[in-house]
C-alpha cells in the first residue's frame, strides 16, 4: 500500500510515533511518503520505500501569517497524483486534518478519490481544538475523515465530551519497539553524570507548563535533601528559563543538569534510576513507556493516558496532578529500597513490552484497508 504521512517533524511524542510508525510500515513492504515541512527528527535514512516532500510556503507581504495549510493541502495534492497514493495518515486534527480534506476535495474534482485516517494525539483536542476558535474547524475535521484513532482510551473519552463526534474513534496506542533498545545490556558509564552513590532522576519533555516542570524540580528538591542525586532535564522549551530560576533559587545547580535537546535518550535513560512525569495533561506518556522499557520506574500524575501507560503499585506510582510531596515520597520509597525498586524495574520492562511495534503496526494496517476498501 502507497500511504502519505502528514505530521510535526519535531521531538514532541506526535512526530516520533508518526515517523516510526512510517519507518516501521516501510519495513512491511508499504511505501510511505512523508509530507511537512521539515525532514521529521527520526527520519535519518531513506529508501526505495521511504519518502521525505517538504513543503514550501512561499512568503508574500500581503498574510501577515503564511496559508501552511494551504501549502500543505496543494503539496499532498502533487504527491497523491505524482505517487498514486491510497490513503492519507494525518496526524494531528488541526492543521493536518483540515489541510488533508481540502486537499481530498481537490482531488475528487479530477476524479480522484483519497480517503483519510486521523490520528488524534492530544493537544490538538484537549488544548488548540477546544478553544472556541478551532472547536468548529476541529469538529468538521474529525466527521470528515474516513477513520479517527486516538492514542489513548482517555483521549478518546476527552474528544466524545469536547466535541459533536459522529464518527467511530478506534483506540489505538502509541508503542515501542522492545528489539530496538538494548536495556542495560551495554554498561552504562554512570561516572560520565554522576557519583556511584549518587540516584539519577530524570526527566524528558518539551517543557511547556503542561509539563509541570517546577513540580520536577520541588519533587527533586525533596529526593536531594534525603539521599545524594542527581536530577537530568532533557528538553527544550517555554518553561526552562523559569525551571534554571527555581534551581538557582533552590541551590541545586550542582546538582541539577540541562541537556537540552538530545538524539542520545536511550543513553540517558540507561543511567537513570527513576522517570518523573508529573504532567497537568497527557494523553498518552511516551516518554514513560520509552523509560519503561529502559527498567525504569515511573512517577508521574494521574492525568489522562498515564495510568493506561504507568502501573500505579506495579511500574512506578500515580498521584493526583500537583501533589508534590506524594509523589517525593513515592520516589524515596523506591530509590531507598533496593529490592522494592529492582521489582519495580522489571515490572516496567515487562509491562512496556505490550506496547509492542508489530501488534501497533498490525491495528494500523487493518484500518487502512477500512479506508480504502
Amino acid at each position: 500500500m502507497k500511504i502519505a504521512i502528514v505530521c510535526y517533524p519535531t521531538f514532541g511524542g506526535s512526530g516520533v510515533v508518526a515517523t516510526e510508525l512510517g519507518i516501521a510500515l516501510s519495513k512491511r513492504g508499504h511505501e510511505i511518503h512523508f509530507v511537512t515541512y521539515h525532514q521529521p527528527v527520526r527520519l535519518e535514512t531513506l529508501n526505495a520505500n521511504l519518502h521525505f516532500h517538504e513543503v514550501h510556503v512561499p512568503k508574500y507581504d500581503l498574510f501577515k501569517y503564511q496559508p501552511y495549510e494551504l501549502a500543505l493541502s496543494s503539496k499532498l495534492v502533487d504527491v497523491v497524483k505524482e505517487h498514486d497514493v491510497d490513503v492519507l495518515h494525518v496526524h494531528y486534527a488541526i492543521p493536518h486534518a483540515y489541510a488533508a480534506y481540502m486537499a481530498q476535495q481537490i482531488l475528487k474534482d479530477a476524479g480522484i478519490h483519497i480517503p483519510i485516517v486521523t490520528t488524534l494525539h492530544g493537544t490538538d483536542i484537549t488544548l488548540v481544538g477546544s478553544h472556541p476558535f478551532y472547536k468548529s474547524a476541529v469538529t468538521f475535521s474529525i466527521n470528515h475523515s474516513n477513520v479517527v484513532t486516538a492514542v489513548s482510551e482517555s483521549l478518546k473519552q476527552d474528544t466524545l465530551k469536547l466535541f459533536d463526534v459522529k464518527q467511530d474513534i478506534h483506540v489505538v496506542p502509541n508503542f515501542i519497539d522492545p528489539t530496538k533498545y538494548n536495556p542495560r545490556d551495554k554498561p552504562c558509564k554512570r561516572s560520565l553524570i554522576a557519583n556511584e552513590e549518587e540516584a539519577i532522576v530524570t526527566h524528558i519533555s518539551n517543557l511547556r507548563p503542561l509539563k509541570r516542570i517546577g513540580d520536577v524540580i520541588q519533587i527533586f528538591n525533596t529526593i536531594a535533601a534525603a539521599i545524594p542525586a542527581k536530577l537530568l532535564i532533557v528538553g527544550e522549551g517555554p518553561d526552562k528559563s523559569k525551571a534554571i530560576a527555581l534551581v538557582k533559587r533552590l541551590k541545586l545547580v550542582d546538582k541539577v543538569v540541562f541537556l537540552g535537546k538530545s538524539s542520545e535518550i536511550d543513553k540517558i535513560l540507561c543511567y537513570t534510576d527513576l522517570f518523573l512525569l508529573p504532567s497537568e495533561k497527557e494523553s498518552f506518556g511516551l516518554a514513560a513507556l520509552e523509560a519503561m522499557l529502559h527498567k525504569v520506574p515511573v512517577i508521574s500524575s494521574n492525568a489522562g493516558g498515564l495510568s493506561e501507560v504507568n502501573s500505579h503499585g506495579k511500574t512506578g506510582y500515580l498521584y493526583p496532578v500537583g501533589d508534590v510531596a506524594a509523589m517525593a515520597k513515592g520516589a524515596l520509597s523506591l530509590l531507598t529500597n533496593p529490592e522494592l525498586h529492582n521489582t519495580f524495574k522489571e515490572n516496567a520492562y515487562e509491562h512496556a513490552k505490550s506496547f509492542d511495534l508489530n501488534r501497533v503496526i498490525s491495528s494500523y494496517e487493518g484500518l487502512y484497508a477500512k479506508a480504502v476498501g
